[in-house]
């Protein structure tokens, strides 16, 4: 299900972030206690359902209790092609497992992942640059998490 603010998210267990793209979706983890955020291997796109199948391994084998999913909009907050395709990709989740599933802006999450990595080959940062955006998105959840 997916909901609308972060009010009836669980408070506790592991929560996998989600930073889909056209080709890669970049995938982060939480530890059980919500203090640290782990990149995992991003997860290249031949087809959505073959995505949806690869995340839900990801949930089974975690025992992840939630979910959030990067979502792009424009500095204005409108949305964009992408933004629709991400909520599509999440609807369809939605429909495969029963986890909440929230979305969290994702503005400059790229940016702030390209400098975490550093420099590095463009090989090296396009192998990591999904899953590092999927860290930040995910560590931006667990601060809102812990406000409320």
């Amino acid at each position: 299900m997916i909901l609308s603010d972060y009010k009836d998210f669980p408070r506790k267990g592991r929560i996998i972030s989600l930073d889909w793209g056209l080709r890669r979706c970049g995938v982060a983890v939480s530890d059980e206690n919500r203090d640290f955020a782990f990149t995992r291997p991003q997860l290249y796109i031949n087809s959505q359902e073959e995505l949806i199948q690869k995340v839900l391994d990801i949930i089974d084998k975690d025992k992840i209790s939630g979910v959030v999913v990067g979502l792009p909009l424009y500095s204005d907050g409108s949305e964009s092609d992408t933004t629709k395709m991400v909520r599509e990709f999440a609807n369809s989740l939605a429909k495969n497992t029963d986890l909440p599933i929230v979305f969290v802006e994702e503005n400059l999450t790229s940016a702030a992942a390209q400098e975490e990595i550093g420099r590095k080959s463009i090989a090296k940062i396009k192998s990591e640059l999904d899953s590092v955006s999927a860290k930040i998105i995910l560590e931006n959840a667990i601060a809102i998490l812990k406000r409320i």
